[in-house]
Parts: C-alpha cells; structure tokens; sequence
C-alpha cells in the first residue's frame, strides 16, 4: 500500500485558522491547492510514497455557506466545481479544510459521507484517477488529513507536517521503542520530542567532517532514520575528522556513506541508515530525497546547494545548510578568522543566492567538471573556469562545532527551546572572536526562489525543480 502524507506551509495554516474557525464558535470551511511529490519507493519502508504540498488557499465565497453551526456546515458545490477547474489546468490537486471547534480530532462518519460524495464529483469532473484531499482543523490546534485516492474509503495520512518558521508535526506520532539512552534527554525536552526526533526521516548530504559529525550526533539523539549521500571514499587525509574512519577504512578505499552507515548501525540506537553512494544531482537520489523531513547541507559543493536551495521550497523540506571558513594567515600562524555557518531554507526564509553563500559560476564549472573532465582541463587551462587550487583548511572541532550548531537550529525548529519566533534562519559563529551574529540577506525583490511564490510546494515537475542543465 502507498505510504501517505502532507506537508502544508505555515502561512496557509495560519490563513485557514482564520478561514474555518470563524468567532462564534461554527465550523467553516475552505479549499486548498496542493502539489505533488510521487516517491517510487521510500528507501525505509521499500513502499511508494505520496506526499501532497500546500500550494495556495482558496477561500469558499461567504454567499456560497448553505448553513454553519458548532457541529455542521454546508455550502454550495459551484466553487468547488470551479476550484476542480483551477486544480486540472494548473497539475494540482483540490482539497477542501473543514473545522471541529470543539473536537473531536477525528472525521466524523458525516463526513466520510459528505466527502465521498465530492470525491466522486471530481473524478467525474477530472478524471477516474483524480485524487481529493481533506484536512481536518480543530479548535486546540490538532490538523489531521485523509485523501480520496479512488476507493471506496479515504486513505489516512501518517503525518502532517507544518514547515514554516519552525517544523510541526501532527498526527499519531509513534514513540517507538523506549530506551534508556534517552531518558536524560526526555528530562530536559520531554517524551514529546523524542517521539518525533524517532518519527523523522533526516537527509545528510555531504559526509566529510561536518557531514559524519551531523549523522553520529543525529542518531545519538534518536532520529529514526537517516540516509547518507556522499560519492567519495575515505582518505588518509580524512582520517582526523570523519568521525568513525579509521585508517583500515582509507587502506580498502571504502565509500564515506558505509563508513558512516557502520558507525551508526553499530550504536545499537535503533537508527535505520540508508547509504547512498551518489552525487545528489543523480536521479537516483530522487526518492531519497523527497522522502526526507529534512535535510542537512554538508558540502562545499556549490552545484549541489544550488539543487538543495530549490529543492527545499518546492518539496517544502527544510535544509538546514551549513559551512565552515578558516583564513589563516600568511605565515600559517594562527587565522585571520575562523566562523562557522547554518543557514535554514524554507518558506519564509530567504535562499542561499540571495545570501551570497553560493556562486552560480562556480556551479556551472563544477557541472562541466562532473559531465566533461576534458572540457574542464581545457578550459581550466585557457582560464575560463574558476577554482581547482588547494583544499580549504579544516579542524575536527570546529568541523563538529559547526555541526551542532546546525543540529541545535532543528531542535528550536521542532521545541522551540530559545523561545521567540523559530529557528535562525542565518547564524554564524566566530569561533576566534567567542560571538555569534544573525546576517541577514540582501533584498531582491526579482528572487524566483524566495521571494516569488510560484515555486513553493509545486512538487513534482518536468523538468526535476524546473531546472535545466
């Protein structure tokens, strides 16, 4: 059976907050737009996936409300009739928000009536396999969701996830097996979010010293499932900062992810690991990809930021990119300065091109490295492409440093444990100077990433995030 879930962006949550539950105490209603993300199979469960996207809000016309009450309310089809129009010309996919204001967090059977009966109209209006989703809004702030995928009966979603300035999940998050190891971290956090620590599905892209430092600390934590993507194989000169290599693993030439897939497994925390030994520009990597919750950014690879910074706005994953720079100085005695960097993507937040943490010319050479090494020498040679010099320093304490500062904006994203209003969407740390700052990014108002929406929760286009080359 397909695994289902929904992922809505926090405006839309807070827009149809207003919209379905009104003063006074009626249910209401209001349609949604969503997109769609198809997973051929969930690397964990080996089982397709269907994830559906907010996409926009569409408000029920007040004209059209038939009747409302605490316990009902009815309204004309002719919007929703119009709202199937919209969805079949623009590849989305309808669904219609209700309230409970008082409860319960369930369908009700009244429900399962009403909506069969409009699952039915668009498959008649749309065509036999138009799918219809629901999404269910309660007075204390519960969100559950069912689709009408073509059954007599709705399919139940396992989660929604709200993804905004923070990440929420809601739904019957399975506790898992409770164990001893993070009983002291239920003191500080509660039971709560080790629950959904066990319930995420996290990405590390990028398995070098920030990227191994993020994977063994994620699992200690208790995430539940992790897949790794890295091509490359240890080196002797990886050896002093990619946790869990040891020189045997550099001698046999062994990929960075199995390296890293042992090291996690061999903890005996219950962290399901899935290797990936490809560059995320594969499509193989695909349904990895968007089966993940979120996504850490660990590489310096400019070509595959620039694919994470789409990726979180269309699929609506958080990534969670992060970098270390050291300056030495000339005479290699000491630095002239020494941060390291996490970077939230999400909607609200703005993209690595406008925080001029990526270069879309060193992108585009390295692509041309990767499709035509000949071509790369050639030109690199007659200099028309840029980098190729020496490696950049790195220290395993601030290659790890960097990594839980990334971590910790995950767990103010899911508890909010600083208080205030989410995660940092920018921090950096100047380990020579003991300060931290929150840049923030330079306005440009033409950004199609950020700050035009037409992108956010599209899903599943042709081409792969709309993005040629």
């Amino acid at each position: 059976m397909t695994l289902l879930d929904v992922t809505m962006q926090e405006r839309h949550l807070s827009h149809l907050r207003e919209l379905v539950l009104p003063a006074g105490g009626s249910e209401g209603a209001a349609y949604v737009l969503f997109g769609q993300a198809h997973v051929g199979e969930d690397p964990w469960e080996r089982r397709s996936r269907r994830r559906f996207l907010s996409y926009d809000v569409v408000p029920v016309p007040p004209n059209e409300i038939i009747s409302a009450a605490p316990d009902h309310i009815t309204w004309s089809t002719a919007s929703f009739v119009r709202l199937l129009k919209q969805a079949k010309d623009d590849g989305l996919v309808a669904g219609i928000v209700h309230s409970h204001p008082h409860g319960p967090a369930s369908f009700s059977d009244q429900d399962h009536r009403n909506e069969a009966e409009l699952a039915r109209l668009a498959r008649n209006r749309n065509g036999a396999d138009t799918p219809l989703l629901s999404v269910l809004v309660t007075g204390d702030g519960a969100v559950r969701a069912q689709a009408w995928l073509g059954g007599s009966a709705a399919e139940p979603a396992n989660v929604v996830r709200i993804v905004g300035r923070r990440l929420a999940l809601h739904g019957e998050i399975s506790r898992g097996r409770r164990s001893e190891a993070f009983a002291r971290q239920a003191l500080a956090f509660g039971e709560s979010m080790n629950a959904q620590l066990h319930a995420l599905r996290v990405g590390v892209v990028g398995c070098g010293g920030t990227g191994s430092a993020t994977a063994i600390l994620l699992a200690r934590l208790g995430v539940g499932q992790i897949a790794l993507f890295d091509e490359d194989i240890v080196e002797a000169t990886n050896l002093n900062r990619l946790h869990g290599a040891r020189q045997a693993d550099a001698d046999a030439m062994r990929a960075k992810v199995e390296v890293l897939a042992r090291e996690i497994s061999e903890l005996g925390l219950g962290t399901r690991v899935i290797p990936v030994r490809r560059w995320i520009g594969n499509p193989a990597c695909r349904d990895a990809l968007k089966s993940c919750d979120v996504i850490f950014g660990c590489t310096d690879d400019h070509d595959g930021r620039l694919l994470l910074n789409r990726l979180a706005y269309f699929y609506l994953i958080p990534v969670i990119d992060m970098g270390l720079a050291i300056d030495p100085q000339p005479n290699s005695e000491g630095v002239r300065e020494l941060s390291g960097r996490s970077t939230v993507l999400a909607p609200g937040g703005s993209c690595l091109l406008c925080r001029q943490i990526v270069d879309p010319v060193l992108a585009r050479d390295e692509d041309l490295k990767r499709r035509n090494p000949q071509e790369y020498e050639r030109r690199k040679r007659e200099a028309y492409v840029r980098g190729g010099g020496n490696p950049a320093p790195a220290v395993v304490t601030f290659t790890t440093a960097t990594a839980c500062m990334a971590i910790d904006e995950l767990l103010q994203g899911l508890m909010n444990f600083r208080g205030g209003d989410g995660w940092a969407w920018q921090r950096v740390r100047r380990f020579d100077l003991v300060r931290d700052r929150s840049p923030g990014a330079l306005a440009n108002e033409d950004c199609p990433i950020c700050v035009d929406t037409a992108y956010w929760g599209l899903g599943d286009v042709e081409p792969f995030l709309d993005r040629i080359g």
